[in-house]
């Protein structure tokens, strides 16, 4: 009786929010060197309701699919994926939205669909697979001459040079760029909405009651109070 009691009256095990060492959301980093994860607000604010201490941690994204397969990492916000399901809970309802976005210059036609890439110069950003979009554009049979930037920054310079048709890039970073460097004349069409997920290990106490809560708890967080974590 005496342990059942003791395990009603534990505090929650300390959650590790694992996230990608490369942001989908912005270029700034923070004084680690590391990005400057808006999410990471939206967590302050989701733990601290739920009662559970918790820590942040950036990692490679082959690392951190495989730290959540084997839950050393326990918690993420993440797209949903199949490999996903197999370790974790994934939440119903997305807590954020990534924009990719394909820009161009001047009387560049307009982009529909990944199709209308084929036969085009591209540039995209090293480390980033625009949620499979890179396999399409790496098969040769599609005919896409593809140019790799290390940085925003140096994309958006070759663009403005006219090494390539069309730029692919998330939303928050590009616009963070083109705000500090506008190029005249740049116009983007939206190629695809990736929606965030709460992400859960199962192998968190509980883990299906605690997803529950946070859950509820995230659907009374309303955007405006982390404008900057989802861009538009």
């Amino acid at each position: 009786m005496g342990g059942g009691a003791s395990a009603q009256t534990a505090p929650p095990r300390e959650i590790e929010y694992a996230y990608p060492d490369q942001s989908v959301w912005t270029t700034r980093v923070n004084a680690r060197g590391e990005p400057d994860n808006p999410l990471l607000r939206f967590a302050d604010r989701l733990f601290a309701i739920a009662g559970i201490p918790w820590h942040g941690k950036p990692y490679p994204a082959a690392r951190l699919f495989s730290y959540l397969a084997d839950g050393t990492a326990e918690f993420s916000m993440l797209v949903d994926a199949t490999a996903l399901r197999r370790c974790c809970l994934v939440g119903r309802s997305p807590v954020a939205t990534a924009e990719i976005r394909i820009y161009r210059r001047g009387d560049v036609p307009s982009v529909a669909s990944r199709e209308n890439l084929s036969g085009k110069r591209v540039i995209t950003i090293h480390g980033y697979s625009y949620g499979g979009l890179l396999n399409y554009l790496a098969e040769p049979s599609n005919n896409v001459s593809v140019n790799s930037a290390i940085r925003h920054e140096a994309a958006f310079a070759m663009l403005e040079a006219g090494r390539a048709d069309y730029l692919i890039d998330y939303a928050g970073p590009a616009g963070e760029v083109t705000a500090a460097h506008p190029i005249a004349g740049l116009r983007y069409d939206v190629l695809a909405r990736q929606d965030v997920f709460l992400v859960l290990s199962k192998t968190y106490p509980d883990a299906p009651a605690v997803m529950a809560r946070l859950e509820a708890i995230a659907a009374t967080l309303g955007r405006d109070e982390f404008k900057d974590y989802s861009p538009r």
